[in-house]
């Protein structure tokens, strides 16, 4: 995970764009030392060790739900392949991964939490959610249907428990026996409880709310539609300001008018773009693993072999900033703060990451201002990511 372009103890950027939380300077000076933010300065005309002139730097990207990438999955319950994935998304600007389980036999996604500890301890991972198999049978998606079970608080407890800690997020179906209470005692245990691969109607979504969930498992998706006399979980997610929306933000999952809605509603603080990447995120087309199924990935699209449902995505982060700019016309804040700020401060990490502030973890992703092309990323002062032009740097 740690394999570096280059390490350097003081290390000055001058000349970028900087998207920095009161909004986008031009030409301003990042000081790196060690691991973290030494200082932004403006109006000076001292060099930097890397003149980053027609360059934009934007905080290291956040995923709250990811299931794998590089070809490998973190349902897998083998370590190298969830470092494999961590490195994947790494290398395509995302700094800081909270790896996703899928449905399967409760012991076996227990075993694979263990694992996947391991990874949170070792600091490769920030946490874990579990995405099934607590959810509905008729909203699915790719999740086999006859590993699905009921929310049952001491079955949820025991995922929970198995993580050691470094369970960060559950999704489940709140109208399911055992959901409502199920969501009151994550909320008790302070691990974040999501509402998705649902069927619940809007008046049971706002009991889930009040109950304390928090979180809408990628808005839209795997939930029933919005209806004029019955406007379901969608509506009841997107009003209420507790709660965080993820989207997925690749140009299949959702319309662009759809998130235009979400974002006009919600807000940038309230939405979290995600990748819900499978194996195949940073790999070409073929077939691939997604926990106990298999996944036809075609012109980048991840389905069902049958062709019943979509499969995760082959999302990166870097292009979910880019798009977002690009076809849906975010501003350069708007998108960093729903990928990087936004998902911080909903895990508890806004004073570490999340913005590009003093004292912070240096975790930057530098981009094309042109083009918003991925150019370098450095995680903890470090770089991971980067041509030539990085590969030597001398003190300030």
């Amino acid at each position: 995970m740690e394999t570096n372009v280059s390490v350097a103890e003081h290390i000055a950027l001058a000349g970028a764009r900087l998207v920095l939380p009161v909004g986008v300077v031009e030409g301003d000076r990042l000081a790196v030392e060690g691991s973290r933010i030494a200082a932004i300065t403006s109006g000076g005309t001292e060099p930097g060790d890397l003149d980053l002139t027609g360059y934009t730097v934007v905080p290291g990207f956040v995923d709250l739900h990811v299931h794998g990438g590089g070809g490998a999955s973190y349902a897998s319950g083998i370590a190298e392949e969830a470092l494999r994935a961590a490195r994947t998304h790494l290398e395509h600007g995302t700094t800081t991964t909270i790896a996703s389980t899928v449905t399967g036999e409760i012991d076996e996604v227990a075993r694979q939490a263990a694992v996947l500890s391991e990874l949170v301890e070792d600091g490769v991972l920030a946490g874990i959610h579990f995405e099934g198999p607590f959810i509905s049978p008729g909203r699915c998606g790719a999740h086999r249907a006859d590993l699905l079970r009921d929310p049952d608080p001491a079955l949820v407890r025991k995922l929970v428990d198995a993580a050691r800690g470094h369970a960060r997020m559950v999704t489940l179906a709140p109208e399911l026996p055992g959901g409502l209470d199920s969501v009151r005692m994550l909320a008790d245990l302070g691990v974040i409880a999501a509402v998705g691969h649902t069927d619940s109607d809007y008046p049971t979504t706002l009991e889930a709310i009040d109950a304390g969930a928090t979180v809408a498992t990628h808005l839209f998706n795997a939930m029933p539609a919005i209806a004029h006399r019955a406007p379901g979980p969608i509506v009841a997610l997107l009003e209420d300001e507790r709660v965080t929306v993820e989207l997925i933000n690749d140009g299949v999952h959702l319309h662009p008018s759809v998130l235009g809605l979400a974002y006009g509603t919600a807000g940038a603080s309230r939405v979290a773009l995600i990748t819900d990447a499978m194996g195949a995120a940073g790999m070409g087309d073929g077939l691939y693993p997604l926990g106990p199924l298999q996944v036809q990935v075609k012109d980048g699209v991840a389905m069902l072999p049958d062709g019943s449902s979509i499969a995760g995505s082959t999302l990166t982060l870097d292009r979910a900033f880019q798009r977002s700019v690009q076809v849906d016309n975010l501003t350069l804040n708007q998108a960093a703060e729903s990928l990087s700020t936004t998902p911080a401060r909903l895990l508890g990490l806004a004073d570490s990451i999340g913005t590009l502030e003093i004292g912070k973890l240096a975790d930057l992703v530098v981009v094309d201002s042109g083009t918003l092309d991925l150019v370098a990323v450095m995680r903890h002062g470090r770089w991971v990511l980067g041509d030539e032009k990085f590969a030597v740097v001398r003190p300030v």
